[in-house]
C-alpha cells in the first residue's frame, strides 16, 4: 500500500485559483450546495442525492483519509475566496507512476476556465513531484464542458471506454472518452 502524500505547502496557486485541502469554514455548505446541482448528480452517480450536510461532512474525512494512506489527493477549489469545484488525484497503481484526475465545479464557476486552470495546477503538481509518469481522465462522453476541460488543460484523447458503466440515474450504460497527459506534455500555462 503506498504511503502517506504531502499536502503542498503553501497551497498550490497559479494567481487565480488555489488548491488547499478541504475542511476550513464554509467548505461543507459549499460542498453541500454544488453536490445538490443537477449536472453534477447526473454525470457523478456516486453523490448521493439529495446531497446533504453529513454527506459533505463525510467527503471531508474520506479526503484527508485519502491523504493519510496515499491512495487520493484531494483539493478544494477556491475561487476568489470560496470553495467552488473539487480535483483529486487517486493514485492508481504507485508502482507504475499511474494516476487518475477528476472534479467537479459549482455552477457559478462554470464556463470561466476554473475548471481548465484547476486540471493544470493539479496536474503539473503530480507530474513534476516525481510521484507520476501518466495521468489518466474520463470523462462521460456525453459531458462536453468536462471533456473541454480535458483538452483545454492539455490533455490527449486516447479513445472511447464503450459502455464502460452503468448508471442508475440515467437508466443506462455510458460511454467514457479517456484522455491522458505524460511529464513531456505540460502546457506552459
Amino acid at each position: 500500500m503506498p504511503g502517506a502524500v504531502s499536502m503542498p505547502d503553501p497551497p498550490l496557486f497559479d494567481g487565480v485559483v488555489t488548491l488547499r485541502p478541504w475542511g476550513e469554514d464554509g467548505d461543507v455548505e459549499a460542498i453541500t450546495a454544488s453536490c445538490n446541482d443537477r449536472a453534477i448528480a447526473e454525470f457523478l452517480e456516486m453523490i448521493p442525492s439529495p446531497y446533504t450536510e453529513a454527506d459533505a461532512r463525510e467527503y471531508i474525512l474520506g479526503t484527508r483519509q485519502g491523504w493519510a494512506e496515499g491512495t487520493s489527493s484531494n483539493f478544494a477549489v477556491v475561487l476568489d475566496g470560496r470553495a467552488v469545484g473539487s480535483i483529486g488525484i487517486r493514485w492508481l497503481d504507485p508502482e507504475q507512476g499511474v494516476a487518475e484526475v477528476g472534479y467537479w465545479v459549482s455552477p457559478d464557476a462554470r464556463g470561466r476556465g476554473v475548471c481548465t486552470r484547476a486540471v493544470r495546477l493539479v496536474s503539473r503538481w503530480a507530474l513534476e513531484e516525481g510521484r507520476t509518469e501518466r495521468l489518466q481522465l474520463r470523462a462521460d462522453e456525453q459531458n462536453l464542458a468536462s471533456r473541454k476541460v480535458a483538452e483545454n488543460a492539455g490533455f490527449t484523447e486516447e479513445g472511447t471506454l464503450r459502455s464502460s458503466r452503468y448508471n442508475l440515474r440515467l437508466g443506462r450504460r455510458i460511454d467514457f472518452v479517456m484522455y491522458s497527459l505524460l511529464p513531456g506534455e505540460l502546457p506552459e500555462n
